[in-house]
């Protein structure tokens, strides 16, 4: 029974991380400047928020989804704002020309950006609402120990997105030159630039 409920959290964590947005941009972007490592521990910030969001639909937690929907139009100006930032500063940034030693406090702010960036977004956490509503996850009758298979399921599908995409993509850092670093950055930054624009104007 158990298991059945893994299985689906690991499928819908899987289906819920896959479409490429600003996380998935980010984590390419750092893929190919900083290594296999940065992007998947940004994958991973976004994977455990995932969980987070995906823990309190599971658990029926309607007090906090109710807060978190309510107040959606601050967290998304907060999330905005961020995206705004992190997409002007990766348009400006100059690949360097050896590659650089990636540190643990590097990492640590590669994983905390994109669990930021994640739980800044209110159609995450709607996202999950409407896909446990509607594959009757949520109900009161699910138990701790369903509900926390599932959230586990949650968090192994969405990491095993972000090791994919990350280990992909690293297989062709060695083929990306100054020159292309370059323009992935300045690609990089007006893909993500556009997601908080577009953040923002929804707040209209």
């Amino acid at each position: 029974m158990e298991f059945n409920y893994l299985l689906k959290g690991i499928l819908i964590g899987f289906s819920i991380a896959a479409p490429v947005g600003p996380i998935g941009v980010l984590c390419i972007r750092r893929t190919l400047a900083d290594g296999r490592a940065a992007g998947l521990l940004s994958g991973l910030g976004a994977a455990t928020a995932d969980a987070l969001y995906g823990c309190v639909a599971g658990f029926g937690m309607t007090l906090i989804s109710s807060f978190l929907v309510n107040q959606q139009n601050w967290i998304r100006l907060v999330g905005g704002v961020f995206l705004c930032y992190l997409g002007v500063k990766t348009l400006l940034t100059k690949p360097a020309q050896e590659p650089a030693e990636v540190k643990k406090k590097g990492l640590l702010g590669s994983f905390i950006s994109t669990f930021f960036l994640t739980v800044t977004n209110p159609v995450t956490i709607l996202s999950f609402a409407a896909i446990f509503a509607g594959l009757g996850l949520a109900s009161s009758d699910n138990n701790f120990s369903s509900a926390g298979f599932l959230v586990l399921g949650v968090f192994c599908g969405s990491a095993a997105w972000w090791l994919l995409l990350s280990g992909v993509v690293g297989l062709f850092r060695e083929k990306f030159g100054h020159k292309a670093m370059q323009w992935v950055n300045r690609i990089s930054g007006m893909i993500i630039l556009g997601f908080g624009i577009f953040a923002l104007v929804s707040l209209i």
